[in-house]
């Protein structure tokens, strides 16, 4: 008889956005002449730039003649694509990244999951509490996190990080050593960060203690302040310490055509094993690359237009972040982030839990957002806004949420 993964029993409920999208689907269906205004998940809502939308147009056109076809790509990503990662992302930051150690994928999600698989399950993580859920749920997967008390909505063989009010929403290091240590910088979902003087003192703890950091830095085009580091590898060390997530979904509009990298740095080694050459053989052994057409359109992104579009973009954006978190405190709501990130972080009025709150916005105001506690134990009784929709509908959701 067949086995199963036993781990995937492990886990609590269904995937935070799959348990939003079904009670919203409930509520539209039982209430049908009701506009609902979706702040809730982080999906951007602008078109794609016109300088990207060119170079697919141009890529599809030479898909279709036999001396322009393009089949499978390089297991790394086309090398026009990874030059232009290195030189824009990277060595105009004075960070110090070869082409060779940029693997292109097809999603930060996708890499955030997956980068698990290349470490033993003995190895331990430690997690900013609250943060982006599929850390925890992949190593869930993975048997790597213990039991899970229902009680305290914790897992035994996690370490968190609380990060609240109280410490400015700044990871602490952990009494107990972590072998893995997951940050997501600028923060998902509190909106906040650090500075470049505090990451450093991550990557030199993590040298000294041995550990290993999964960077992520999805909403880095969204950094605002000159003091926070767009990248870790700007901090001394970082090569020998950290592996970097980046996504085109947030700064370039990809939510619907899915592009991303991860740096796996030559430097980095357990024992003397490299890691880049055991990502490098997960990398070719279980996908087969990102479209060219894809690939063509993410170098765009870093032309003069493309960056100049997107930038107009960003504003755009961090407009409604400014726009909700103004209007937020102004009707008496404790507010954080939108400064670095487009994420309001709200504590939740009069005692409400997360979920309750989430359930209140919805049935009176018919505004979804995300409840807190879905991203970690320290999450609840806060909750959080997107600025990714549209500027009519912020300003609508604002609206609502004020006259409640």
């Amino acid at each position: 008889m067949f086995q199963i993964n036993e781990n995937y029993q492990k886990l609590p409920g269904s995937y935070l956005f799959s348990t939003i999208a079904k009670k919203v689907a409930a509520y539209s269906s039982a209430n049908p002449d009701k506009s609902i205004i979706r702040l809730g998940i982080g999906d951007v809502t602008q078109p794609i730039a016109p300088a990207i939308i060119e170079a697919m147009h141009k890529a599809v056109d030479e898909m279709g003649h036999a001396e322009t076809f393009h089949g499978y790509a390089p297991d790394l990503g086309y090398e026009f694509l990874r030059k232009a990662i290195v030189e824009n992302d990277y060595k105009a930051r004075g960070c110090e990244i070869e082409a060779d150690e940029i693997f292109v994928s097809d999603g930060a999600k996708s890499d955030s999951g997956n980068i698990q698989e290349i470490f033993s399950e003995n190895n331990r993580i430690a997690v900013c509490d609250p943060v982006y859920p599929v850390y925890v749920d992949s190593n869930v997967m993975a048997g790597r996190t213990g039991t899970y008390d229902p009680k305290t909505e914790m897992w035994s063989n996690v370490i968190y990080m609380p990060c609240t009010a109280e410490n400015n929403f700044v990871p602490e290091f952990p009494k107990e050593t972590p072998d893995m240590i997951y940050l997501c910088l600028p923060n998902n979902p509190t909106g906040t960060t650090i500075t470049k003087s505090q990451l450093q003192e991550w990557v030199d703890y993590a040298n000294k203690v041995g550990a290993v950091i999964i960077y992520d830095g999805a909403y880095e085009a969204y950094i605002s302040e000159s003091d926070v580091a767009h990248s870790i590898y700007e901090c001394k060390g970082a090569q020998t310490c950290a592996i970097e997530l980046k996504s085109f979904s947030k700064n370039a509009g990809f939510t619907g055509v899915r592009l991303g990298y991860t740096v796996v740095p030559k430097a980095l080694k357990c024992n003397g094993v490299s890691l880049h050459d055991m990502w490098a053989r997960r990398h070719g052994t279980k996908f087969n690359g990102a479209p060219y057409i894809v690939q063509r359109a993410g170098e765009a992104v870093y032309s003069e237009a493309g960056k100049a579009q997107l930038k107009d973009q960003v504003a755009y954006y961090m407009k409604n972040a400014a726009t909700i978190k103004a209007g937020l405190q102004k009707a008496g709501y404790t507010v954080f982030g939108g400064v670095n990130a487009p994420y309001i972080w709200l504590k939740t009025p009069d005692q409400m839990t997360s979920w309750e709150f989430f359930d209140y916005l919805l049935e009176n105001a018919n505004v979804v957002g995300t409840p807190g506690s879905g991203f970690g134990p320290s999450g609840e009784g806060y909750f959080r806004l997107t600025a990714f929709g549209s500027y009519e509908n912020t300003v609508a959701a604002l609206e609502r949420i004020k006259n409640l």
